[in-house]
Protein backbone atom coordinates (compact mmCIF):
# COMPACT_ATOMS: atom_id res chain seq x y z
CA UNK A 1 0.00 0.00 0.00
CA UNK A 2 1.33 3.52 -1.04
CA UNK A 3 0.85 5.95 1.40
CA UNK A 4 1.91 9.54 0.05
CA UNK A 5 2.58 12.32 2.19
CA UNK A 6 1.84 15.98 1.36
CA UNK A 7 4.20 18.34 1.01
CA UNK A 8 3.85 21.53 3.40
CA UNK A 9 5.15 25.06 2.47
CA UNK A 10 6.56 27.70 4.40
CA UNK A 11 5.25 31.37 4.81
CA UNK A 12 7.75 32.29 2.79
CA UNK A 13 7.58 29.46 -0.03
CA UNK A 14 3.53 30.14 -0.49
CA UNK A 15 4.65 34.60 -0.50
CA UNK A 16 7.05 33.63 -3.82
CA UNK A 17 4.70 31.09 -5.58
CA UNK A 18 1.51 34.16 -4.88
CA UNK A 19 3.81 37.18 -5.10
CA UNK A 20 1.66 38.25 -1.84
CA UNK A 21 4.16 39.54 0.52
CA UNK A 22 5.06 37.87 4.16
CA UNK A 23 3.44 40.57 6.41
CA UNK A 24 0.54 40.66 4.22
CA UNK A 25 -0.15 36.69 4.75
CA UNK A 26 0.52 37.14 8.52
CA UNK A 27 -1.50 40.45 8.65
CA UNK A 28 -4.58 38.37 6.87
CA UNK A 29 -3.98 35.28 9.48
CA UNK A 30 -4.09 37.54 12.48
CA UNK A 31 -7.33 39.54 11.65
CA UNK A 32 -8.94 36.14 10.10
CA UNK A 33 -9.19 37.20 6.67
CA UNK A 34 -9.46 34.76 3.83
CA UNK A 35 -5.93 33.95 3.46
CA UNK A 36 -4.40 30.45 2.86
CA UNK A 37 -5.32 27.81 5.49
CA UNK A 38 -2.19 27.86 7.98
CA UNK A 39 -1.43 25.56 10.56
CA UNK A 40 1.09 25.79 13.25
CA UNK A 41 3.65 23.10 12.97
CA UNK A 42 5.79 23.10 16.25
CA UNK A 43 6.63 27.32 16.18
CA UNK A 44 6.68 27.34 12.13
CA UNK A 45 3.48 28.01 10.20
CA UNK A 46 2.62 26.25 7.12
CA UNK A 47 -0.08 25.13 4.63
CA UNK A 48 -0.33 22.32 2.44
CA UNK A 49 0.07 22.27 -1.35
CA UNK A 50 -3.74 21.53 -1.65
CA UNK A 51 -4.91 24.03 0.62
CA UNK A 52 -2.57 26.74 -1.02
CA UNK A 53 -4.11 25.67 -4.53
CA UNK A 54 -7.72 25.53 -3.03
CA UNK A 55 -7.15 28.70 -1.89
CA UNK A 56 -5.67 30.03 -5.05
CA UNK A 57 -8.81 28.62 -7.18
CA UNK A 58 -11.60 30.52 -5.14
CA UNK A 59 -9.55 33.97 -5.05
CA UNK A 60 -9.18 33.05 -8.64
CA UNK A 61 -13.42 32.65 -9.18
CA UNK A 62 -14.53 35.28 -7.17
CA UNK A 63 -14.93 37.85 -8.66
CA UNK A 64 -14.38 40.56 -5.60
CA UNK A 65 -11.21 39.15 -4.45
Amino acid sequence: MSHTVERLLTLSEVSEQTGIPEATLRYWRAIGSDGPDFRRVGRRLRVTESALKAWMDRRMNDPAA
